[in-house]
């Protein structure tokens, strides 16, 4: 299986991971889940975590290919709109992500179709739609639940997840928000689980739970059904949708 280098970027005020997923080959590469700082109390945004990543492509000489959102986040901003000015690519998203909008636009009063539509996303993927890295094989699994419009995202021998699972010790994404839902997000993660066990999985967030003194956002697809607090192999449907509903 084909192997892309990943290197991860972490922003500590929103305990967001970034990654820069390459094909050393090609030098060609995605950027996944990227961060814009916003100053509540100003009420202004700065590019510091987005400029990091910007570098880091410069420097090893990567051409951006895609500019990967797992899902819209609701704890932080994506520099996406940002990076593409600086970088190039093609911001991608589920197609699902019409669900979000009429949800949100429902709640808000507020047009957010037609605001993505003038500034955001270049092209929404349907589901298990195939593409590649350079020339590393990829996919995307939807994995609603905590989102209607989440996907993973299976570049060679690693998994992206988003929100969808977290460390074996801290467990499994909220499923509170606006169209979210334990049974899908259950049944998700069992989608997950069928990929092969040494499979990398790369996190979203990570939140460094009492007894742990690092942040950590890697792991495997065999550590996670054998030691997530939340939905291991032996966690029902039932208990899971009456703990995390």
């Amino acid at each position: 299986m084909q192997q892309p280098l990943v290197k991860d970027f972490f922003d500590e005020n929103t305990n967001t991971f970034s990654y820069v997923v390459a094909d050393l080959a090609t030098r060609q590469c995605a950027i996944i889940d990227s961060v814009l700082d916003y100053d509540a109390a100003s009420a202004t945004t700065k590019t510091t975590n987005a400029d990091l990543i910007v570098d880091y492509v410069l420097a090893q000489n990567f051409k951006v290919q895609w500019i990967l959102e797992t899902h819209v986040h609701a704890d932080h901003m994506t520099a996406a709109q940002y990076l593409k000015s600086k970088l190039g690519g093609t911001i991608a998203i589920s197609q699902k992500i019409s669900v979000v909008q009429e949800t949100f636009s429902a709640i808000y009063n507020f047009d957010f179709k037609k605001f993505n539509e003038n500034q955001s996303f270049d092209y929404l993927f349907g589901d298990y739609e195939h593409f590649k890295i350079g020339e590393i094989e990829a996919y995307n699994i939807p994995t609603p639940g905590h989102t209607p419009a989440c996907l993973s995202y299976v570049i060679g021998d690693a998994v992206f997840v988003g929100d969808t699972l977290f460390m074996p010790d801290y467990g499994s994404a909220r499923c509170d928000f606006p169209k979210g839902s334990a049974a899908e997000l259950y049944d998700s993660v069992q989608k997950l689980y069928t990929l092969p066990d040494d499979m990398r999985m790369f996190l979203c967030h990570d939140y460094k739970p009492e007894g742990r003194d690092e942040y950590i956002c890697q792991t495997d697809i065999k550590t996670q059904k054998q030691s997530n607090i939340h939905l291991n192999r032996r966690v029902s449907k039932e208990s899971f949708i009456k703990m995390r509903q």
